[in-house]
């Protein structure tokens, strides 16, 4: 659907573009739990995993190969749930923007309706990721901590409290909405320079055809979203596992810990993550368009026209 040719989007619409959303991103982040696991062992402890290959043998080797999929549960909850407000908002902001600016404005600004639309999307979708996050790093960290997802869960909201959930907020945040907004701006306009050497017509393409497309959008998408959210996803990782020191704030943990990491650190595991970014991406845009057909969704607005 074209800006030029908007139409009301129902509740059922947004709960099917949330519904699609929620079985991506969950099936994508669930299936790359091992990959997940060693990247964050990497982040934690560089001198002790140094590579991808290298500490997967580790791993197994001392804890079995079940550790691998330490995390499992909340990881595929948190997901589940941050996909639906992810890909569901984007489609609701996105419209709500178009009709606050008008479809002119929003064409020759479209760059800012994306970055607007995604930014927003996340913010709702992490405080609903947060708690879920928290208790999958606590596990992987230490994997004598809890038994899965209730135990981890039960035990952080015992010992440290509802407050301890939202610990990794602000760095969530931080990881989070740069990386969502570089996932739909590059997606959307890389989709739309792929599509523009392409002599048919986008309704008249074949399904193959078009999941190629999905893809390899994604693909691209996912390696931009993974470099430019690094830095903030190994501190989350770090902020989850450190406890803060009498009266330390937040923001001070924060500042502590990316003096310690120092530029190099902030960026160790990426080989790892861009794998895993990656390819979770292009499979995520693939499996929501995919799973928007059969669910018969109303088609997402496009904005067409050059922008900003």
């Amino acid at each position: 659907m074209t800006a030029s040719e908007l139409s009301s989007f129902t509740v059922l619409d947004y709960s099917k573009f949330a519904l699609a959303g929620a079985i991506g991103c969950g099936v994508t982040h669930g299936s790359m739990t091992p990959i997940d696991v060693i990247k964050t062992r990497i982040q934690l402890e560089p001198t002790k995993y140094t590579g991808m290959f290298q500490s997967a043998k580790k791993i197994v080797a001392e804890e079995g190969a079940g550790a691998l999929l330490t995390g499992l549960g909340p990881t595929i909850l948190g997901y589940s749930l941050q996909g639906a407000f992810k890909f569901g908002g984007y489609e609701l902001f996105k419209k709500t923007f178009i009709d606050f600016l008008g479809i002119e404005t929003a064409t020759n600004y479209k760059n800012s309706v994306y970055i607007g639309s995604a930014a927003i999307a996340e913010f709702f979708a992490d405080i609903a990721l947060c708690p879920l996050e928290a208790t999958r790093i606590r596990l992987v960290s230490q994997p004598t901590f809890a038994n899965g997802l209730l135990g981890g869960f039960s035990r952080i909201l015992k010992e440290e409290g509802v407050g301890s959930f939202y610990n990794g907020f602000t760095p969530i945040l931080f990881k989070q909405i740069p990386y969502n907004i570089a996932k739909f701006l590059t997606y959307e306009r890389a989709s739309e320079a792929i599509h523009s050497f392409i002599p048919t017509p986008k309704e008249k393409l074949s399904s193959s055809t078009a999941t190629a497309i999905n893809l390899a959008s994604g693909l691209i998408a996912g390696f931009m979203a993974a470099i430019v959210s690094q830095p903030a996803d190994t501190l989350l990782s770090k902020v989850n596992k450190t406890k803060k020191a009498p009266g330390q704030s937040t923001v001070g943990l924060l500042a502590q810990l990316a003096k310690e990491l120092g530029f190099r650190g902030s960026f160790a595991g990426l080989p790892t993550r861009l794998v895993m970014v990656g390819t979770l991406t292009s499979l995520q845009f693939t499996i929501y368009g995919t799973l928007k057909q059969s669910l018969n969704c109303s088609p997402s607005i496009e904005i067409g026209g050059g922008g900003h």
